[in-house]
């Protein structure tokens, strides 16, 4: 098949498609950061770890947070506070928790563990931020946290406390996940941006002064490297896809994540392969399956605003148009959305966020 035309295909891929894809494709590069990181352990402390990953994640993201944005809505209080929320929860306090608890088990365990930021970010969503949650939504969690469960009893000692630190974690990244997920104002990489170069530096100074910096230099550009990928370029596939897809929603997708964690562990930390980890692994792909097929759909209400993120103008809520820009391309400015009333299959996205 002609190459022009493959380009034109995927340029003109749905909305959802493409939000699947970066959501897929940010936990790939997360997942990898648990092997990568437990490598890395060895040679300082965890504060300082989870600050060199972060200060990665903002130089991996820095060449593409000088456009885009709107800064009148960036210096609005509600987006403040959701960037902060977003800061110390998903950037200060869930890294270190997995650092330490990382240090106490192995990586292919931790990996595994991380499953629960999935059930922890839907009930959040729901509970708190008001997302929708249809039947397969829960379904899917179920299966989700069963496997996840199987897999990570503690078999050793210390892994108790492993679990419940990694489960911080997860916590804190739910959190994360869903104020980042009401950002307005910026775009991907500049929230993520924000939050690699505040997390970073709080958490590399906490390391420094607790305990001693501790890195050499090729550990800490590895660490550096680890960041840019697994934290920087992750979190910004994943932000974009949040803003199209809802939190529960994205976060499901990335729940892929421990997949590509365990291979890693399996290969680059030499960790064993064990039956459990296999069918566990199956069963969370069947979860997978009911969070891909959930629909939700009803006659409702999109009352008029104005917001700034990453859109198409061939997704039925944006209407505007841009001389010489095909309505498939994505790109982000401030922009006004009239009154409509409309019906449609949707998630909990930016324009959907009610109850039903």
């Amino acid at each position: 098949m002609n190459k022009d035309i493959i380009g034109v295909r995927f340029l003109a891929m749905s909305h959802k498609t493409r939000s699947i894809l970066e959501c897929l494709l940010a936990a790939l590069l997360f997942g990898a950061a648990a092997p990568a990181s437990k490598l890395l352990l060895g040679h300082g402390s965890p504060f300082v770890l989870a600050g060199l990953l972060y200060l990665g994640a903002a130089g991996g993201v820095l060449p593409f947070a000088f456009h885009g944005g709107a800064p009148g809505l960036r210096r609005e209080r509600r987006n403040l506070q959701n960037l902060a929320g977003a800061i110390f929860f998903g950037g200060i306090a869930g890294p270190v928790f997995l650092m330490f608890g990382l240090a106490r088990a192995a990586a292919a365990d931790v990996s595994l563990w991380l499953n629960l930021e999935a059930v922890l970010t839907a009930f959040v969503a729901g509970i708190w931020f008001r997302e929708y949650l249809g039947s397969r939504i829960w379904i899917s969690a179920l299966l989700v946290v069963t496997a996840g469960i199987w897999l990570a009893s503690p078999q050793s000692a210390g892994s108790l406390d492993a679990a419940m630190l990694v489960t911080a974690a997860c916590f804190c990244w739910a959190l994360d996940n869903n104020f980042t997920s009401l950002v307005d104002g910026y775009t991907p990489a500049q929230s993520t941006l924000a939050k690699g170069l505040v997390a970073g530096s709080v958490n590399l100074g906490i390391g420094a002064v607790i305990e001693g910096y501790g890195f050499g230099l090729a550990e800490s550009a590895a660490a550096l490297v680890v960041g840019a990928f697994s934290y920087g370029a992750s979190l910004m596939l994943y932000v974009a896809g949040a803003q199209q897809l809802g939190a529960t929603r994205s976060q499901m997708l990335f729940a892929v994540a421990p997949f590509a964690g365990v291979v890693l562990s399996w290969t680059a930390v030499g960790e064993p392969v064990t039956s459990g980890q296999i069918g566990a692994m199956l069963l969370m792909g069947v979860g997978l399956s009911f969070m891909l097929t959930s629909k939700h759909k009803h006659e409702h209400t999109h009352e008029a605003m104005t917001h700034t993120h990453s859109h198409r103008h061939d997704d039925g809520h944006h209407s505007h148009s841009h001389e010489g820009l095909p309505p498939w391309t994505r790109h982000t400015h401030p922009h006004n959305h009239e009154p409509m009333v409309h019906s449609h299959e949707h998630g909990s996205d930016l324009h959907h966020r009610h109850r039903h």
